[in-house]
C-alpha cells in the first residue's frame, strides 16, 4: 500500500481540471504542499463554499447562490432579446463587450452525438419552455463555431423557428487587425458569404 495515498487523491481530482494531465496536476500538488499550504487551504475552502452554495438560475440556468440570477432580475435588461449560450463563461464572455442588454439562456454544454450527449442533456427543453412566454422578440444564438456548436445552433434554430419566433446567430467573419493570407479557408469562405 502506499504512504501516499492522499496525493495520488488529490493529484487524481487535479486531473479532471480541462486541459490538466498527470505532470501538471503533480506540479500543481506538489506546489501546494511543499510551498503553499495556506493556498491549498484556501483553495479547498473556496471550493468547498462554491460546490455547496452556487446553483443554477432558475430562468436562465446560469451559476448564481440565489433562486434568480442578478441579470434575470435587473428591470434595465430587454426581456424581448434572449441570447442563448453554451456555457456561463461565455454568458461572461459577452457582458464584458457591454455590447448587449438583453436577457441569456446558458446551455450548460453543446449537442455531442459522439458522446451521447443530445437535447435532453444541454436544456433544450427549458429553453423551449422559456420561449414559450409570449416575450420574445428575438433569440440570439451565441453558441461556438465548432462542429457540435453549429448542431446545437441548427437544432434550437428549428425549434424555435416551429413556434414561429425570430431566431438570429453571431456573425462570424475575419478579426480586425487580420491578413488574409493568414486566416483559414474556412473563415474567409464565410465572411465572403455573410458579407455586407
Amino acid at each position: 500500500m502506499s504512504d501516499t495515498h492522499s496525493l495520488d487523491v488529490l493529484i487524481d481530482a487535479l486531473r479532471r481540471l480541462p486541459g490538466v494531465g498527470q505532470r501538471s496536476a503533480q506540479r500543481m500538488a506538489f506546489h501546494l504542499l511543499q510551498h503553499d499550504r495556506e493556498g491549498a487551504r484556501r483553495i479547498a475552502s473556496a471550493l468547498n463554499e462554491a460546490v455547496t452554495r452556487v446553483r443554477h438560475c432558475a430562468l436562465c440556468h446560469t451559476f448564481t447562490e440565489g433562486e434568480i440570477c442578478a441579470t434575470c432580475q435587473d428591470p434595465r435588461r430587454d426581456a424581448g432579446l434572449l441570447c442563448v449560450v453554451e456555457t456561463p463563461a461565455d454568458q461572461a464572455a459577452l457582458e464584458r463587450t457591454g455590447a448587449f442588454n438583453g436577457r441569456y439562456f446558458v446551455l450548460m454544454g453543446r449537442l455531442s452525438p459522439l458522446d451521447g450527449i443530445g437535447p435532453r442533456d444541454i436544456g433544450i427543453e427549458q429553453l423551449l419552455a422559456r420561449a414559450a412566454d409570449g416575450m420574445l422578440r428575438e433569440v440570439i444564438l451565441a453558441t461556438n463555431f465548432t462542429g457540435e456548436g453549429e448542431a446545437t445552433a441548427h437544432v434550437i434554430t428549428q425549434a424555435l423557428q416551429a413556434r414561429g419566433l425570430t431566431v438570429t446567430r453571431l456573425a462570424r467573419g475575419i478579426p480586425a487587425g487580420s491578413e488574409l493570407e493568414y486566416v483559414d479557408l474556412s473563415t474567409i469562405a464565410h465572411a465572403l458569404a455573410d458579407r455586407r
